[in-house]
């Protein structure tokens, strides 16, 4: 006959015997969850079985243990342990391993005759998203496949891209409350260990009680955490992934988390899209030297307007000039309070668009700023000039193919605005000196920020400001100081086999 017990209302005090008073307290931790179930097996002075309900499958339990354990006498743990036919079971008295390993979907059982161990055995119930396709990094070729929520998924799809036994896997828990499992993949062999062993010290550092998300690790291992530049990639494509460990950078990986972070990186990692390589090389060097021009529009474009019109009307071209007049004829407000109006107007657009669901958002997006762009020039409040280089600017934004380094960019106009109001050309000059000067102190992984310019290496001009041929690319990035350089397998064959020879 098998006895039910929930929580501690049917509990009997003196059917559960155990020696540990940390284990009772432990027991009691558990049953106070309506969810914890306690049941003997077969009878009062059989195994005691203890689990909770929403992480376990009931169906491989009674398939795969109770089944097993109903047909055999009764047995030490020890013994039933060999008898039953599943995976990685432990036996085991630390308290730790019996609450890590309960709490994670694993099955508990115990004797009366050695109530001091307890036998675990994973029966995880687990409620997986099916592999969709990119959302935020979709493209028209390459794979469709995106990363899920379920880490053990997600190094499937790395390792079916990098079959080698050289792709570690280094697994760690974080949050001291939620405990969530935590994997640095790289390529031994290729990756500099220096920066695995950085990784790995910044992420045992981590004390926090919830990691929910690979974002909170990429805030607390990030070499500059005041930084409005991101210094690691976001990444929901697997075989980005499998590219960027193959050149000998690291990857992150979070349990519950659908994203991968990719470092080290430089400022030209985020504006180059991984679809660049599945074109041809100069097409690619073409659409990235445009995501760059178009980003430096979007930054500059309203405060020279600011800083022209307030300061330095004299450089108006005379043709340009009577339009600009009418223009402004009739607006009442300076320039600097025309780009502050129309700017905040764009960001409060897109969080709208954002925050509404997807078909109601880019409605919301296009004919908000639609309707209210051209009631504002009509009504006098801003110019049609100043509209236009505004919708331009916010057009030229979303060439971005990386979200983070977006978002840096949607708010680094606004210093330049007021920049530009306070000095003119100067103060845009002055607020661009503040900007770089921060990237050239800035590092990514101890790795600088802003290579291949600074420090200057003529080799990773390669596949930075231009992507050159595969056939050009012989070689890993430099600043990734890696132990195998050589990207050529007849090549590395070759000096390997040298290097033989000369030892």
């Amino acid at each position: 006959m098998v006895r039910l017990f929930k929580g501690k209302r049917e509990m009997d005090s003196g059917s559960f015997q155990v020696t540990s008073k940390d284990f009772q307290e432990l027991l009691k931790k558990f049953e106070a969850s309506d969810d914890f179930l306690t049941f003997q097996f077969p009878n009062d002075d059989g195994y005691i079985i203890s689990y909770f309900n929403s992480l376990v499958s009931v169906q491989q339990l009674h398939e795969q243990v109770l089944a097993v354990m109903s047909n055999q006498p009764k047995k030490v743990l020890k013994q039933l342990k060999g008898d039953i036919p599943m995976e990685d079971m432990k036996l085991t008295a630390d308290l730790k391993d019996i609450q890590r390993l309960v709490l994670a979907g694993s099955i508990m059982i115990r004797y009366k005759q050695d109530d001091e161990m307890c036998l675990l055995i994973p029966c995880v119930h687990s409620v997986k998203r099916q592999i969709s396709t990119p959302e935020s990094e979709y493209t028209v070729v390459g794979s469709k496949e995106a990363f899920v929520e379920s880490l053990d998924s997600n190094l499937n799809l790395v390792r079916n891209r990098l079959p080698t036994p050289e792709l570690q896997s280094k697994e760690f828990r974080v949050g001291s409350i939620s405990q969530t499992r935590i994997a640095v993949l790289y390529i031994d062999g290729v990756v500099n260990q220096q920066i695995i062993k950085t990784v790995i010290q910044r992420i045992e550092d981590i004390e926090y009680d919830t990691i929910v998300d690979i974002s909170f690790v990429s805030q607390m291992i990030t070499d500059n955490r005041n930084s409005m530049f991101p210094q690691l990639i976001d990444t929901e494509r697997p075989d980005h992934l499998a590219s960027v460990l193959s050149e000998g950078k690291i990857g992150i990986m979070l349990d519950g988390s659908p994203h991968a972070l990719v470092g080290p990186n430089t400022i030209i990692s985020f504006f180059s899209s991984f679809e660049d390589y599945f074109q041809i090389w100069n097409l690619g060097t073409s659409f990235r030297l445009i995501r760059l021009f178009a980003v430096l529009f979007s930054v500059l474009s309203s405060p020279l307007y600011v800083a022209v019109l307030t300061y330095h009307y004299q450089v108006i071209p005379t043709d340009l000039l009577p339009i600009l007049i009418s223009s402004r004829g009739v607006i009442p407000f300076p320039p600097i309070m025309e780009a502050i109006v129309l700017e905040g107007t764009i960001e409060l657009l897109r969080e709208a668009a954002v925050r509404l669901p997807a078909k109601v958002g880019s409605t919301i997006g296009i004919v908000g700023g639609i309707v209210i762009g051209t009631a504002a020039v009509e009504a006098g409040f801003v110019s049609n000039v100043l509209l236009m280089l505004i919708a331009l600017a916010a057009l030229a934004s979303f060439t971005v193919p990386i979200y983070q380094i977006s978002n840096t960019i949607r708010l680094i106009r606004f210093p330049f605005l007021i920049a530009a109001q306070l000095y003119g050309l100067f103060g845009i000059a002055l607020c661009s000196a503040f900007i770089l000067s921060h990237l050239l102190k800035l590092t990514s992984l101890g790795s600088p920020y802003l290579d291949p310019l600074y420090p200057l290496r003529i080799h990773d001009f390669k596949d930075s400001l231009i992507r050159l041929p595969f056939s050009k690319q012989k070689k890993r990035p430099q600043f990734l100081r890696t132990k195998n350089p050589l990207r050529i397998w007849k090549e590395a064959e070759t000096r390997n086999s040298r290097n033989d020879i000369d030892e």
